[in-house]
């Protein structure tokens, strides 16, 4: 069993409750102090084309992975069933540098990815462009494979390989070197800082502080309201999950992925079975829930914006999701054991794919088969709320609680499933956003054991800030700092394209004549 020392302990207990006990006060000042400085770069970041809605960030994401789409050519099919194969451990040489398998690198990037907006997400998307978002979500999520493909491809032929066996890898490492093997290196060393700084801000609040506060608002929901003994006293939740997230952590890569190796498979089973327990009940409306989503992907059936709000939304929802182009799953794949480089892009491809496509889709497909989302009787059209700006829904709930209500319609207790889902989402999310942020933060500091130590400390303090307050400002810079990441890595893969055309054209050719062989049956 891992244990705290003592002493540190007692200084952290020393350190937050008196924090804690002014919550409030503390709240006030941090909202509006991070607001005043960070409020231009929120707005910079997710500003809208001019005369649209659409953010120009979510364009700069989908560019890119039509850009790779087109110059792999259309790699996520040509290498789908491979994909499968080496996550299966077909072609895994047990003595190649890496610390986890194939299968542990995806479910440790898919825990970072798979959360809270596979259930709040998607529900905002289809409640504000209509069933057909969830069509253009699954278009986004499709080319989205291309450029996580890209990216950790090139995470694992720049990583650092070290003599105990460990290595560390992702965005700040291929952009120092690979840039810098072009001549590029200022470029490249810029892009590398600016890069890891927005990591471990992005790691610090939507990958933990977030989660671990919308982890507690769910405990709260399901255990009496604002009657609940939790209700106001985040910090109980925030200490009991920092203890957890701690006790995973502190083994590394290694012990996180043998938790998510089994979180991320249990978690992804109950949620999709349950929806599909759902979608089952309601079998009779399958046809016509599909044909809604077709139909409003290039109508809009009635929603503001029409065939443009659905695309809108379905882009968005997938950019936010399965975060390709943002270079943070690229971190985890670096780990992996192996010594071709493409084969984890292979294996990396299937992420959106799972996210997206799968998991994505069954949320609205339940939202719109329960018939959550209401429809005018005169018109057939769906019954739009100016004043809320969105599709009217039984109960005129939003969000998680949509998802929630669409869940409990079919089966009364379903919410309590899904609120379990929803706390290992965020768990399964913090342990793997912890590792982006500290392979960032180590490679700011160095790769010292002090440096190691001292961010997952700090990452555990924010699990407990982030469970007892409301820090809305500070959670918007967190969230615009991860898509900052997206925009350094993806200037930084456009000039490292051919490096990974080179790696693919060989693996492929030695695939081809056997040179490459199958190490299980």
């Amino acid at each position: 069993m891992i244990r705290v020392p003592t002493p540190l302990a007692a200084l952290a207990a020393f350190l937050l409750v008196p924090a804690l006990a002014a919550a409030q006060t503390v709240d006030q000042i941090v909202n509006e102090t991070v607001a005043a400085f960070t409020g231009p770069f929120v707005s910079f970041i997710f500003a809208p084309f001019p005369g649209t809605t659409f953010p120009w960030i979510v364009g700069w994401l989908v560019v890119g992975a039509t850009v790779f789409t087109i110059y792999f050519g259309l790699i996520q099919i040509r290498a789908f069933g491979h994909a499968i194969a080496l996550v299966r451990g077909d072609y895994s040489n047990p003595k190649d540098a890496g610390e986890v398998s194939h299968f542990q690198a995806l479910a440790t990037a898919l825990s970072g990815t798979v959360g809270l907006g596979n259930i709040a997400g998607v529900a905002v998307a289809v409640s504000i462009g209509g069933p057909g978002a969830t069509f253009w979500m699954i278009l986004a999520g499709l080319m989205g494979m291309a450029s996580k493909f890209t990216e950790c491809t090139l995470g694992v032929k720049y990583r650092n390989e070290y003599p105990d066996g460990t290595v560390s890898g992702g965005p700040m490492y291929y952009l120092s070197k690979g840039l810098g093997e072009q001549n590029r290196a200022m470029l490249g060393k810029v892009l590398a800082v600016l890069f890891a700084i927005f990591c471990i801000l992005g790691s610090w609040g939507g990958g933990n502080m977030f989660q671990a506060n919308q982890a507690h608002a769910q405990l709260v929901n399901i255990t009496g309201g604002e009657n609940s003994f939790l209700s106001g006293a985040g910090w109980i939740t925030g200490i009991v999950l920092a203890g957890i997230v701690f006790a995973v952590i502190v083994g590394g890569i290694k012990s996180i992925a043998q938790v998510t190796e089994r979180i991320v498979p249990f978690m992804a089973i109950v949620y999709v079975g349950a929806a599909l327990i759902i979608i089952a009940i309601n079998y009779d409306k399958i046809g016509w829930a599909f044909g809604q989503i077709f139909a409003g992907a290039f109508t809009g059936l009635g929603v503001a914006g029409g065939l443009v709000g659905a695309l809108i939304q379905g882009f968005r929802r997938a950019a936010f999701s399965n975060e390709a182009g943002v270079g943070s799953a690229a971190i985890a794949h670096s780990a992996v054991r192996t010594k071709e480089p493409i084969t984890e892009g292979f294996v990396s491809l299937l992420e959106p794919f799972i996210d997206t496509v799968v998991i994505c889709t069954m949320t609205a497909l339940v939202i719109v088969i329960t018939g959550m989302l209401l429809v005018d009787p005169t018109t057939g059209l769906y019954q739009w709320n100016a004043d809320l700006g969105r599709i009217d829904t039984v109960g005129g709930v939003s969000g998680v609680a949509l998802t929630s209500a669409a869940f409990g319609s079919a089966v009364s207790w379903f919410p309590y499933v899904l609120a379990i889902a929803v706390v290992l989402f965020a768990f399964s999310t913090m342990i793997s956003w912890s590792y982006y942020g500290l392979k960032a933060w180590t490679y700011l500091f160095g790769e010292t054991k002090i440096a190691d130590l001292s961010f997952k400390l700090l990452f555990c303090v924010f699990v407990v800030i982030g469970a007892a307050m409301d820090l809305g400002p500070v959670i918007d810079f967190s969230d615009a700092a991860i898509f900052a990441m997206a925009v350094v890595n993806i200037i930084g893969l456009y000039f490292l394209m051919p490096v990974v055309k080179r790696e693919l054209d060989s693996y492929l050719s030695r695939l081809k004549s056997g040179e490459i062989r199958k190490y299980a049956a």
